[in-house]
Protein backbone atom coordinates (compact mmCIF):
# COMPACT_ATOMS: atom_id res chain seq x y z
CA UNK A 1 0.00 0.00 0.00
CA UNK A 2 0.99 3.55 -0.69
CA UNK A 3 0.95 6.56 1.80
CA UNK A 4 0.32 10.24 0.29
CA UNK A 5 3.32 12.74 1.25
CA UNK A 6 0.50 14.08 3.94
CA UNK A 7 -0.13 11.26 5.78
CA UNK A 8 3.17 9.73 5.67
CA UNK A 9 5.06 12.74 7.20
CA UNK A 10 2.01 12.53 9.65
CA UNK A 11 3.29 8.56 10.26
CA UNK A 12 7.08 9.84 10.26
CA UNK A 13 6.15 12.52 12.99
CA UNK A 14 4.46 10.20 15.61
CA UNK A 15 6.84 7.30 15.32
CA UNK A 16 10.23 6.98 16.71
CA UNK A 17 13.71 6.55 14.42
CA UNK A 18 12.75 3.09 13.70
CA UNK A 19 9.18 4.18 12.38
CA UNK A 20 7.06 2.51 15.57
CA UNK A 21 4.63 4.15 17.38
CA UNK A 22 5.79 4.77 21.40
CA UNK A 23 3.06 7.23 22.33
CA UNK A 24 1.21 8.75 25.46
CA UNK A 25 -2.58 9.09 25.64
CA UNK A 26 -3.88 11.92 27.54
CA UNK A 27 -6.88 12.60 25.95
CA UNK A 28 -9.43 11.59 28.79
CA UNK A 29 -11.87 14.02 29.35
CA UNK A 30 -14.96 13.39 31.85
CA UNK A 31 -13.04 10.21 33.16
CA UNK A 32 -9.99 12.46 34.15
CA UNK A 33 -11.83 15.22 35.70
CA UNK A 34 -14.60 12.59 37.92
CA UNK A 35 -10.92 11.01 39.14
CA UNK A 36 -9.35 14.42 39.92
CA UNK A 37 -12.64 15.17 41.74
CA UNK A 38 -12.89 12.49 43.44
CA UNK A 39 -9.48 12.76 45.62
CA UNK A 40 -10.30 17.05 45.64
CA UNK A 41 -13.50 18.31 45.41
CA UNK A 42 -12.57 22.16 45.73
CA UNK A 43 -9.89 21.76 42.74
CA UNK A 44 -12.00 23.89 39.50
CA UNK A 45 -13.14 21.27 37.35
CA UNK A 46 -11.93 22.83 33.55
CA UNK A 47 -8.89 24.39 35.03
CA UNK A 48 -7.36 20.62 37.43
CA UNK A 49 -7.79 18.59 33.93
CA UNK A 50 -6.10 21.25 31.86
CA UNK A 51 -3.18 21.22 34.47
CA UNK A 52 -2.98 17.36 35.38
CA UNK A 53 -2.64 17.32 31.28
CA UNK A 54 -0.04 19.96 31.09
CA UNK A 55 2.14 18.48 33.74
CA UNK A 56 2.00 14.87 31.81
CA UNK A 57 2.48 15.84 28.61
CA UNK A 58 5.90 17.99 29.39
CA UNK A 59 7.57 15.16 31.11
CA UNK A 60 6.24 11.86 29.87
CA UNK A 61 5.13 13.17 26.23
CA UNK A 62 8.24 14.84 25.57
CA UNK A 63 10.23 11.37 25.92
CA UNK A 64 7.73 9.82 24.14
CA UNK A 65 7.24 9.48 19.62
CA UNK A 66 4.06 11.11 20.35
CA UNK A 67 0.77 12.53 22.43
CA UNK A 68 -2.81 12.46 22.30
CA UNK A 69 -4.87 15.26 23.42
CA UNK A 70 -8.21 16.31 23.10
CA UNK A 71 -9.00 19.77 21.90
CA UNK A 72 -11.19 20.38 24.46
CA UNK A 73 -9.01 20.87 27.59
CA UNK A 74 -5.09 19.87 25.83
CA UNK A 75 -4.36 22.91 23.77
CA UNK A 76 -2.29 24.58 26.58
CA UNK A 77 -0.74 21.15 27.43
CA UNK A 78 0.29 20.72 23.27
CA UNK A 79 3.05 24.06 23.81
CA UNK A 80 4.82 21.86 26.20
CA UNK A 81 5.83 19.40 23.22
CA UNK A 82 9.22 19.53 21.93
CA UNK A 83 9.87 20.11 18.28
CA UNK A 84 9.76 16.47 16.78
CA UNK A 85 7.00 15.28 19.21
CA UNK A 86 3.83 14.39 17.05
CA UNK A 87 1.11 15.38 18.49
CA UNK A 88 -2.62 13.43 17.78
CA UNK A 89 -5.73 15.38 18.46
CA UNK A 90 -9.39 13.40 19.00
CA UNK A 91 -11.79 14.40 17.29
CA UNK A 92 -14.44 12.94 18.91
CA UNK A 93 -16.37 13.99 21.72
CA UNK A 94 -15.62 11.83 25.26
CA UNK A 95 -18.12 9.33 26.82
CA UNK A 96 -21.68 8.91 24.79
CA UNK A 97 -24.96 9.17 25.51
CA UNK A 98 -25.96 6.89 27.80
CA UNK A 99 -30.11 7.59 27.01
CA UNK A 100 -29.70 6.47 23.86
CA UNK A 101 -29.48 3.15 22.01
CA UNK A 102 -26.57 2.32 20.02
CA UNK A 103 -23.36 4.46 21.70
CA UNK A 104 -23.30 7.10 18.55
CA UNK A 105 -20.59 8.96 17.95
CA UNK A 106 -20.32 12.91 17.96
CA UNK A 107 -17.58 15.43 17.01
CA UNK A 108 -16.02 17.53 19.00
CA UNK A 109 -17.45 20.98 18.85
CA UNK A 110 -15.92 24.12 17.09
CA UNK A 111 -13.68 22.10 15.26
CA UNK A 112 -13.47 20.33 11.60
CA UNK A 113 -10.21 18.51 10.61
CA UNK A 114 -8.56 21.74 8.95
CA UNK A 115 -9.23 23.70 12.21
CA UNK A 116 -7.15 20.58 13.96
CA UNK A 117 -4.27 20.90 11.54
CA UNK A 118 -3.36 24.46 11.54
CA UNK A 119 -3.31 24.35 15.13
CA UNK A 120 -0.65 22.03 14.90
CA UNK A 121 -2.27 18.60 15.14
CA UNK A 122 0.12 15.79 12.89
CA UNK A 123 -2.68 13.38 13.14
CA UNK A 124 -6.54 13.01 13.74
CA UNK A 125 -7.74 10.10 15.80
CA UNK A 126 -11.45 8.80 16.28
CA UNK A 127 -13.05 6.56 18.67
CA UNK A 128 -15.87 4.73 17.78
CA UNK A 129 -17.49 2.35 20.37
CA UNK A 130 -18.98 -0.92 18.20
CA UNK A 131 -20.15 -4.48 18.64
CA UNK A 132 -20.85 -6.10 15.20
CA UNK A 133 -23.73 -8.06 16.61
CA UNK A 134 -25.71 -5.14 17.21
CA UNK A 135 -28.88 -3.90 15.18
CA UNK A 136 -27.31 -3.13 11.93
CA UNK A 137 -28.72 0.11 11.51
CA UNK A 138 -26.77 1.61 14.10
CA UNK A 139 -24.14 0.13 12.70
CA UNK A 140 -24.51 1.51 9.27
CA UNK A 141 -24.88 4.86 10.83
CA UNK A 142 -21.01 4.28 12.31
CA UNK A 143 -19.88 3.37 9.16
CA UNK A 144 -20.87 6.66 7.29
CA UNK A 145 -19.96 8.65 9.80
CA UNK A 146 -15.87 6.46 9.87
CA UNK A 147 -16.42 7.44 6.32
CA UNK A 148 -16.98 11.27 6.56
CA UNK A 149 -14.17 11.51 8.81
CA UNK A 150 -12.10 9.72 5.83
CA UNK A 151 -13.09 12.06 3.83
CA UNK A 152 -12.13 14.99 5.86
CA UNK A 153 -8.50 13.50 6.24
CA UNK A 154 -7.98 12.86 2.83
CA UNK A 155 -8.83 16.53 1.76
CA UNK A 156 -6.61 17.53 4.16
CA UNK A 157 -3.66 14.55 3.64
CA UNK A 158 -3.63 14.33 7.41
CA UNK A 159 -3.49 11.01 8.85
CA UNK A 160 -6.51 8.79 10.32
CA UNK A 161 -5.87 6.96 13.37
CA UNK A 162 -9.08 5.09 14.22
CA UNK A 163 -9.96 3.85 17.32
CA UNK A 164 -12.97 0.72 17.41
CA UNK A 165 -13.75 0.22 21.23
CA UNK A 166 -15.70 -3.57 21.52
CA UNK A 167 -18.90 -3.17 23.47
CA UNK A 168 -21.79 -5.42 24.60
CA UNK A 169 -24.86 -4.12 23.26
CA UNK A 170 -26.75 -6.55 24.49
CA UNK A 171 -26.19 -4.69 28.12
CA UNK A 172 -24.11 -7.19 30.24
CA UNK A 173 -20.84 -5.83 31.74
CA UNK A 174 -17.88 -6.05 29.77
CA UNK A 175 -16.68 -8.71 32.75
CA UNK A 176 -19.15 -10.94 31.49
CA UNK A 177 -17.64 -14.33 30.36
CA UNK A 178 -19.68 -14.33 27.09
CA UNK A 179 -18.45 -11.12 25.99
CA UNK A 180 -15.20 -12.33 26.95
CA UNK A 181 -15.42 -15.38 24.63
CA UNK A 182 -16.87 -13.29 21.43
CA UNK A 183 -15.08 -10.16 22.00
CA UNK A 184 -12.15 -11.40 20.15
CA UNK A 185 -14.38 -12.05 17.04
CA UNK A 186 -14.93 -8.16 17.23
CA UNK A 187 -12.03 -7.40 16.97
CA UNK A 188 -10.91 -9.58 14.15
CA UNK A 189 -14.23 -8.09 12.52
CA UNK A 190 -12.31 -4.76 13.48
CA UNK A 191 -9.05 -5.12 11.72
CA UNK A 192 -10.50 -6.69 8.33
CA UNK A 193 -13.61 -4.40 7.92
CA UNK A 194 -12.16 -0.89 9.16
CA UNK A 195 -8.31 -1.32 6.78
CA UNK A 196 -10.83 -1.88 3.58
CA UNK A 197 -9.74 1.66 1.41
CA UNK A 198 -13.42 3.14 1.40
CA UNK A 199 -13.09 4.45 5.18
CA UNK A 200 -9.43 6.12 4.24
CA UNK A 201 -7.91 4.97 8.05
CA UNK A 202 -4.55 4.58 7.85
CA UNK A 203 -3.55 3.48 11.47
CA UNK A 204 -5.72 1.62 13.80
CA UNK A 205 -5.80 1.43 17.24
CA UNK A 206 -7.21 -1.47 19.11
CA UNK A 207 -7.61 -3.43 22.21
CA UNK A 208 -5.94 -6.61 22.13
CA UNK A 209 -8.37 -9.66 21.82
CA UNK A 210 -7.96 -11.22 24.98
CA UNK A 211 -6.79 -9.96 28.13
CA UNK A 212 -3.64 -11.00 29.87
CA UNK A 213 -5.08 -11.90 32.92
CA UNK A 214 -8.04 -13.92 30.95
CA UNK A 215 -4.97 -16.33 30.39
CA UNK A 216 -4.46 -19.42 31.66
CA UNK A 217 -1.30 -18.89 33.34
CA UNK A 218 -1.40 -15.42 34.59
CA UNK A 219 -2.44 -16.31 38.41
CA UNK A 220 -0.39 -13.23 39.73
CA UNK A 221 -2.40 -10.18 38.81
CA UNK A 222 -5.16 -9.61 40.79
CA UNK A 223 -8.01 -9.50 38.36
CA UNK A 224 -7.20 -13.19 37.24
CA UNK A 225 -9.89 -14.91 35.13
CA UNK A 226 -8.92 -17.45 33.05
CA UNK A 227 -10.76 -17.87 30.22
CA UNK A 228 -8.39 -18.62 27.32
CA UNK A 229 -5.52 -21.39 27.03
CA UNK A 230 -2.27 -19.72 26.01
CA UNK A 231 -2.27 -21.66 22.87
CA UNK A 232 -6.28 -20.59 22.19
CA UNK A 233 -5.58 -17.01 23.20
CA UNK A 234 -2.47 -16.84 20.81
CA UNK A 235 -3.88 -18.15 18.39
CA UNK A 236 -6.38 -15.27 18.42
CA UNK A 237 -3.89 -12.91 18.68
CA UNK A 238 -2.41 -14.13 15.64
CA UNK A 239 -5.29 -14.13 14.05
CA UNK A 240 -6.61 -10.43 14.43
CA UNK A 241 -3.09 -9.10 13.53
CA UNK A 242 -3.36 -10.95 10.16
CA UNK A 243 -7.00 -10.10 9.17
CA UNK A 244 -5.53 -6.12 8.71
CA UNK A 245 -4.33 -4.79 5.52
CA UNK A 246 -2.92 -1.69 7.49
CA UNK A 247 -0.37 -0.88 10.69
CA UNK A 248 -2.02 -1.31 13.89
CA UNK A 249 -1.19 -0.34 17.15
CA UNK A 250 -2.25 -1.39 20.95
CA UNK A 251 -3.94 0.54 23.34
CA UNK A 252 -3.40 -0.02 27.31
CA UNK A 253 -7.22 -0.07 27.59
CA UNK A 254 -6.72 0.54 31.89
CA UNK A 255 -4.19 -2.28 32.66
CA UNK A 256 -1.83 -1.73 35.15
CA UNK A 257 2.01 -1.14 33.49
CA UNK A 258 2.97 -4.70 34.56
CA UNK A 259 0.15 -6.23 32.40
CA UNK A 260 0.26 -4.08 29.58
CA UNK A 261 4.08 -4.90 29.08
CA UNK A 262 3.11 -8.62 29.91
CA UNK A 263 0.25 -8.49 26.97
CA UNK A 264 3.25 -7.01 24.42
CA UNK A 265 5.38 -9.30 24.90
CA UNK A 266 2.67 -12.37 24.80
CA UNK A 267 1.61 -10.64 21.36
CA UNK A 268 4.54 -10.82 19.51
CA UNK A 269 5.58 -13.95 20.78
CA UNK A 270 1.97 -15.15 19.29
CA UNK A 271 2.89 -13.53 16.23
CA UNK A 272 0.91 -10.68 16.39
CA UNK A 273 2.93 -7.85 14.47
CA UNK A 274 1.55 -4.86 15.62
CA UNK A 275 3.44 -1.33 14.54
CA UNK A 276 3.31 -0.01 18.56
CA UNK A 277 1.30 1.26 21.29
CA UNK A 278 -0.69 4.04 22.61
CA UNK A 279 -0.57 4.11 26.58
CA UNK A 280 -2.17 6.27 29.13
CA UNK A 281 -3.68 5.23 32.43
CA UNK A 282 -1.21 2.75 32.45
CA UNK A 283 1.27 5.52 32.40
CA UNK A 284 0.39 8.03 34.45
CA UNK A 285 -2.86 6.98 36.28
CA UNK A 286 -1.21 6.61 39.95
CA UNK A 287 -0.14 10.14 39.56
CA UNK A 288 -4.11 11.42 39.80
CA UNK A 289 -4.38 11.21 43.58
CA UNK A 290 -0.99 12.51 43.95
CA UNK A 291 -2.05 15.81 41.81
CA UNK A 292 -5.27 15.97 43.44
CA UNK A 293 -4.21 16.33 46.95
CA UNK A 294 -0.34 17.65 46.82
CA UNK A 295 -0.60 19.67 44.07
CA UNK A 296 1.44 20.39 40.86
CA UNK A 297 5.26 20.22 42.69
CA UNK A 298 3.98 16.77 43.69
CA UNK A 299 2.76 15.71 39.93
CA UNK A 300 5.93 16.53 38.88
CA UNK A 301 8.28 15.02 41.57
CA UNK A 302 6.17 11.55 40.62
CA UNK A 303 6.18 11.56 37.15
CA UNK A 304 10.02 12.26 36.75
CA UNK A 305 10.52 9.06 38.92
CA UNK A 306 8.11 6.44 38.92
CA UNK A 307 6.04 7.94 35.39
CA UNK A 308 8.79 7.83 33.75
CA UNK A 309 10.00 4.72 34.74
CA UNK A 310 6.75 3.35 33.87
CA UNK A 311 7.17 5.03 30.08
CA UNK A 312 10.65 3.17 29.94
CA UNK A 313 9.16 -0.42 31.05
CA UNK A 314 6.67 0.24 27.93
CA UNK A 315 9.36 1.68 25.77
CA UNK A 316 11.69 -1.13 26.07
CA UNK A 317 8.97 -3.57 25.27
CA UNK A 318 8.04 -2.11 22.06
CA UNK A 319 11.57 -1.95 21.10
CA UNK A 320 11.98 -5.70 21.62
CA UNK A 321 8.42 -6.61 20.22
CA UNK A 322 6.89 -4.27 17.43
CA UNK A 323 7.09 -4.16 13.85
CA UNK A 324 8.07 -1.01 12.02
CA UNK A 325 4.81 0.07 9.88
CA UNK A 326 7.00 0.23 6.61
CA UNK A 327 5.87 -3.59 7.07
CA UNK A 328 2.51 -2.73 5.81
CA UNK A 329 3.28 0.40 3.54
CA UNK A 330 5.89 1.00 0.67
Amino acid sequence: MVLTPGKRKGLELISDDRNVIVATAMDQRGSLGKMIRSHNKTLPYEESVSDFKVGVCEIIGNQSSSFLLDPEYGWDASKKLNKGIGLIIAYEKTGYDSNSEGRLPNLVDFYAVQDLVQKGADAIKLLVYYDMEEEQKYNDIKKAFIKRVGDECRENDTLFIFEPVSYNSKKDTSKDAAFIKRKPENVKYFMSEFSNKEYGIDLLKVEVPVSIYNIEGYSRYENYNPIFSRKEASSLYRECANATKIPFIYLSGGVTNDEFVETLYFAEKSGAKFSGCLCGRAIWKDVIEIFSKEGVESQYKWLEAAGLENLNKVKNAINETATPWTHFYE
